[in-house]
């Protein structure tokens, strides 16, 4: 069975290169540029996980956070912080929140595709 990735960032560059990433690696990639355009895709897809960044216009990524966390069809869906925000009290609230990891930019492709599998083996 495919397994399915929505990738939440508002950066073109960054979306363009884990979609790639991804697709290379046989999952089914979803693409949002910001929270409320995840929260669509999450009304009718299922995602095995969810890439997320923060900093996002409308809805960001905290919020997104806290909808899948309330939402019982997303139970299983595992959430990936992957944002600049990196202080030691944002990896703490994005954890407290319920992300099951949290990774910051700059990043490394491989090391990114190599800690979502490790994540959903």
């Amino acid at each position: 069975m495919m397994k399915k990735i929505l990738i939440v960032d508002d950066e073109p560059n960054i979306v363009m290169t884990l979609e790639y990433a991804f697709k290379k690696q046989d999952f089914e990639v979803f693409i949002a540029r910001d929270g409320s355009e995840a929260l669509q895709i999450l009304q009718n897809n299922t995602p095995d996980v969810v890439l997320l960044d923060i900093m996002m216009p409308n809805v960001d990524g905290y919020q997104t956070l806290e909808y899948i966390k309330k939402q019982n069809g997303l139970k299983h869906t595992k959430v990936v912080f992957l944002t600049a925000k990196n202080k030691a009290s944002d990896i703490e609230k994005g954890l407290k929140l319920g992300a099951d990891k949290y990774l910051s930019k700059p990043f490394s492709v491989k090391k990114i595709v190599s800690e979502i599998l490790e994540l959903l083996d």
